[in-house]
Order: C-alpha cells, then sequence, then structure tokens
C-alpha cells in the first residue's frame, strides 16, 4: 500500500514530464487499481508491454525524484508545519533550500 501511494505522490509531481501514455497506463495501474491483465485488455495491448511500461515509468518517477528532490523536500516542509521551535524550523528550510542546487 505504501508503494502506492508514493508512486501516487511521484506522478501528482512529475506527471507534466511523462507522455500521455504512460501517464494514463500509470494511473490505471497505481490510482484505479486495475490489473496489469485488465489495463492489457482494455487498451488491446500485451500483459508483458504494460509490465514493461510501468516498470520503466517508476523508473522515470525515481530517476526525477533522486535528481530533484520535490516529494522529499514536500514531506519535509509538511512535517514543519507540526513543529513549534522555530530554530528547527528554520533548520529544516535551509535543508530543503540546500537541496535546491
Amino acid at each position: 500500500m505504501e508503494k502506492y501511494i508514493y508512486y501516487g505522490m511521484l506522478l501528482d509531481i512529475y506527471k507534466k514530464l511523462l507522455n500521455d501514455n504512460r501517464e494514463d497506463i500509470f494511473k490505471l495501474y497505481y490510482e484505479e487499481n486495475l490489473t496489469l491483465q485488465e489495463i492489457a485488455d482494455n487498451l488491446n495491448v500485451s500483459k508483458s508491454y504494460i509490465g514493461k511500461v510501468i516498470k520503466e515509468t517508476e523508473k522515470k518517477l525515481d530517476d526525477l525524484e533522486s535528481d530533484l528532490h520535490l516529494y522529499e523536500n514536500k514531506k519535509m516542509l509538511e512535517n514543519a508545519l507540526n513543529i513549534d521551535d522555530i530554530s528547527e524550523i528554520k533548520k529544516i528550510i535551509r535543508t530543503v533550500l540546500d537541496n535546491e542546487r
């Protein structure tokens, strides 16, 4: 379940960097919870093709996150909203800003 949430978040952040076909297939799998076979049947393609697209898209999203850290930074800033200590908040903001290279 955690994997579905993670990739759903990455898709929300990076979807404009994917082609429409990849985004549609990824959404069917991760948001609509369809099986590879169901997606393949709906799109009239092979199950192996769908599996390949999903794996490639996962890798692309992982690579984007590894380079850009948008998901990680968002989570850090969200966590900072729950902290009362201003010096801790500043440390988190500094960390986020330092990640913006």
